[in-house]
């Protein structure tokens, strides 16, 4: 049995441990929800500071050019750029995650009706996380040209899925309910095996698991900043193009900040060369300055170690709800294979609504996603082996003694 002492011992020993100080982390709460939120780094105080009081208060619109701002979304995406296996230049940070799937899918689809007009099929799985197969549809229905969404109900379908009707696939590289991590590699090579294009969200990898883009052969990825990679709530997303493909079209969103003479303000539009021509209007600045203080964490540490840390993390929960809670009824879901496990772990109960509710009120922080499904999320750089022990000694208690079978813990939040 795996003692308390024990996950101390690994703490002292763990060479992230330190990093955890740089994160503002409420006293007597266990937080298990990154891969939802990430938590707020220290200096995020003093850089919004900084923006509102000396950039914004003083520099005014001069900021523009002696802050920085005018470029900041491609320096921010050149310093996430190797979390990713992307290289300078290639990535840029702007709008949201849904924006920028709207712009590569509309490329992807863009790119395929110049090449190959009979493919018409955009393939995904019927878990992807919402908002990525909504963009799908509506963009299908904006086009009018006969464009369809085919779902699959797991991994193993894909391959049959991906025929010669298929113009796009698109799938998140780890699932948001299960953690199943896909092979970007393999799944990559059977798309252009089969003539289709590759689409890749990382919302719930960047930042978490090692990601190689070039490596894997990809054509599109796109991902959020607020989760893994602690930019703040709502703070920007990313998007990132394959070199090859990346000036064979322009994006539908052309607005003048993709503009490659933004300031000649041409009444026609002429989109710049590379990465940047996926920007389109100006940028939140407070918020996307932030986005920096979680980036400048990661580059105290690396993806590998990060990978070692989230694997113990989530191999040790897993052992210790399967051995603490064996009497109850709880069913995990995520992958126990480490190459299919992203860092988040996803046990079903038929009352997990209520359990999690009770695991917040006693300061255990998961959330809940539909059906019946609890998620914790194990976040590398200030995760500890103790707080993973402390969490399931809790989660035991509330089942034992069905804490969570209250009405206060029944009544559902607009947020879950």
């Amino acid at each position: 049995m795996t003692t308390r002492s024990h996950c101390q011992a690994l703490d002292a020993q763990d060479p992230l441990a330190p990093l955890r100080r740089q994160f503002a982390l409420p006293q007597g709460v266990i937080y298990l929800d990154g891969n939802s939120l990430g938590a707020r780094p220290v200096a995020a105080l003093t850089r919004a500071q900084a923006v509102i009081a000396e950039e914004w208060g003083n520099g005014l619109i001069r900021s523009w050019n002696s802050a920085g701002w005018a470029d900041l979304s491609q320096r921010l995406g050149n310093r996430l750029a190797p979390l990713i296996g992307a290289r300078d230049n290639e990535v840029v940070i702007t709008d949201t995650t849904s924006i920028n799937l709207f712009k590569v899918l509309s490329a992807a689809l863009t790119v395929q009706r110049q090449r190959q007009p009979h493919r018409k099929v955009i393939v995904s799985e019927a878990s992807n996380f919402p908002t990525d197969l909504y963009i799908a549809e509506g963009l299908a229905e904006l086009l009018q040209q006969g464009y369809s969404l085919r779902l699959v109900n797991s991994p193993d379908e894909l391959p049959q899925a991906i025929d010669q009707d298929v113009a796009v696939v698109m799938l998140t590289h780890v699932n948001y309910k299960t953690g199943y991590m896909y092979d970007m590699q393999a799944l990559t090579a059977l798309s252009h095996e089969c003539g289709a294009l590759s689409i890749w969200d990382l919302a719930h990898s960047a930042g978490a698991v090692p990601i190689d883009l070039h490596q894997a052969g990809a054509d599109y990825a796109i991902g959020c900043t607020y989760k893994y990679l602690n930019g703040g709530p709502g703070s920007q997303a990313f998007v990132w193009v394959n070199p090859a493909l990346v000036d064979v079209v322009r994006q539908p969103l052309s607005g003048w900040f993709g503009h490659t003479r933004q300031f000649a303000m041409e009444s026609t539009y002429a989109p710049s060369a590379g990465i940047a021509r996926y920007l389109c209007g100006t940028q939140p600045i407070t918020s996307l300055a932030m986005v920096e203080c979680g980036l400048e964490i990661f580059a105290q540490t690396d993806m590998a170690s990060l990978r070692s840390k989230s694997l113990a993390l989530t191999d040790l929960f897993i052992a210790l709800v399967e051995a603490r809670c064996a009497a109850h009824d709880l069913k995990l879901i995520t992958p126990r294979e480490h190459a299919r496990r992203g860092s988040h772990v996803s046990f079903e109960h038929p009352e997990g609504y209520a359990v999690i509710q009770a695991l917040i009120a006693r300061g255990v922080i998961g959330d809940y996603r539909e059906p019946r499904i609890m998620r914790f999320g194990f976040t590398p750089l200030y995760t500890s082996f103790t707080e993973v022990f402390d969490a399931v000694e809790i989660l035991g208690d509330i089942l034992d003694h069905h804490t969570w079978d209250q009405p206060q813990f029944k009544v559902r939040n607009s947020v879950t």
